[in-house]
């Protein structure tokens, strides 16, 4: 799998990812801290209300991003939006309001808004092969993973010798860091015609929504983006719960319950380089879907369960399985976007994902934390499995059997600029456009 990194321009975009997540792991850190000294017993409103600010800027910024992103080089969008994360850390240890924290926390996840899916939709023309960019995908989920394990240690060990300000200029030179490197790297330029040119900014902005809804197998995606959602709410809003409350254990024992959740994620993550060589994205992603409903059955046992020490390592084995699970859809999500997508839409798709996934977690979010509290943990795990598995079995519906790749997109025909519909079949030759025809039946040419 690290063979991939001997490209020079992945090496360094990946390091440059691997930075900018432990400084974001950082500032998660140092925001609790400070939102405490703000906002005291009512520090946990404010972080609440600060992860709906950064799921609402994740929806409404990407896509407009990817209405510009054609018209802008990616290096410079790239940059531009570490050196705004940069700046907008560097004025958090500085606030004294908790309408501060909001304003600079919309504009923090506005940039990484912009820097995500620029990024995802580079990689594909960066590693061009399938079977470097499948490693690459891997890595990335990996790095997510040892992130999330990783940041809360250092931040840990930080603070025995700092304050929590001081960690918020580890994020601002993680963010520069990332841009140098960023800058660092030699990015292929976009081949010629896989630039989108037609159309407004309203339909630039919406071209990778209508494309989602537009492909089958993209379809089935939305689908897999809510069962995940499902099972990923449940495991962040809800461990400190089971731990805490349920289980009667300590606080240092929500990290393990996380770290669980990682390690059964890499431990797939690691894995799938090799078995998506013999087995299609659309089984491996169909299978983990599925298998969340299995996993949320084992979790409502454990929860109904009132006594027994078996129930802690049952919901460190629910918790690992929960993250195996996710990983088998979440690690080829990249291959199959790649594929779905015309090269002159693959920065608008990758934006509506990351646009359209968020949406997912702000519907399951809210209802993992407040079912919960108000019906009992039962209730929650209920609901959300029902959703996991009407949103499995939807997948399933919507995505086609045939291991060709489906699209259904808009096409301006060069000989008289009207729109078409034209369905494209991509094979081992590449695309092939099968047909076309007018989208508005009253055009007369």
């Amino acid at each position: 799998m690290l063979s991939v990194l001997r490209n020079p321009a992945y090496r360094h975009l990946f390091t440059a990812q691997v930075i900018a997540l432990v400084g974001t792991g950082l500032a998660t850190v140092a925001l609790g801290l400070l939102a405490y000294d703000i906002a005291g017993a009512d520090a946990g409103s404010v972080l609440g209300t600060a992860l709906a600010i950064k799921i609402v800027a994740y929806v409404a910024i990407a896509p407009a991003i990817g209405a510009v992103a054609d018209r802008l080089p990616r290096r410079a969008l790239m940059v531009g939006a570490d050196l705004t994360r940069a700046a907008v850390a560097l004025m958090l240890p500085f606030v004294d309001q908790v309408w501060q924290v909001y304003v600079l926390i919309f504009l923090l996840q506005a940039a990484s808004a912009a820097f995500t899916p620029t990024f995802q939709a580079v990689i594909p023309d960066v590693l061009p092969e399938e079977r470097d960019y499948t490693q690459a995908l891997s890595l990335s989920r990996l790095a997510y993973d040892l992130e999330s394990l990783f940041s809360p240690a250092l931040a840990a060990a930080l603070l025995s010798v700092i304050t929590y300000n001081w960690l918020f200029l580890g994020t601002v030179a993680g963010f520069l860091a990332s841009a140098a490197l960023v800058v660092s790297a030699v990015l292929p330029k976009p081949l010629a015609g896989t630039t989108l040119r037609t159309g407004g900014v309203y339909a630039k902005a919406t071209a990778g929504t209508r494309l989602f809804f537009a492909t089958p197998q993209l379809r089935a995606l939305l689908a897999l983006n809510l069962a995940v959602a499902a099972a990923s709410a449940m495991v962040t809003v809800n461990s400190v719960v089971y731990v805490r409350d349920q289980l009667g254990r300590s606080a240092a024992d929500v990290s393990l319950a996380l770290g669980a959740y990682g390690g059964g994620s890499m431990i797939v993550a690691l894995i799938l380089p090799r078995v998506l060589v013999r087995v299609s994205d659309r089984a491996v992603m169909l299978r983990g879907a599925l298998l969340l409903t299995l996993v949320f059955a084992a979790l409502g046992a454990v929860t109904a369960a009132g006594i027994g020490g078996w129930r802690w390592p049952a919901l460190l084995f629910v918790w690992a399985a929960f993250g195996a699970a996710c990983s088998m859809v979440l690690t080829p999500t990249g291959r199959l976007i790649r594929r779905s997508a015309p090269p002159e839409k693959r920065t608008s798709a990758f934006a509506a994902q990351f646009s359209l996934s968020h949406s997912c977690w702000l519907l399951t979010y809210p209802l993992a934390g407040w079912l919960g509290a108000a019906a009992g943990l039962q209730s929650a795990v209920i609901a959300l499995g029902a959703i996991a598995l009407t949103a499995g079995l939807l997948a399933v519906r919507l995505w086609p059997s045939k291991e060709q790749v489906i699209v259904e997109h808009e096409h301006s025909d060069l000989r008289d600029g009207h729109p078409h519909l034209v369905q494209a079949v991509q094979g081992p030759n590449g695309w092939r456009h099968s047909h076309a025809y007018l989208a508005d039946a009253l055009h007369t040419p």
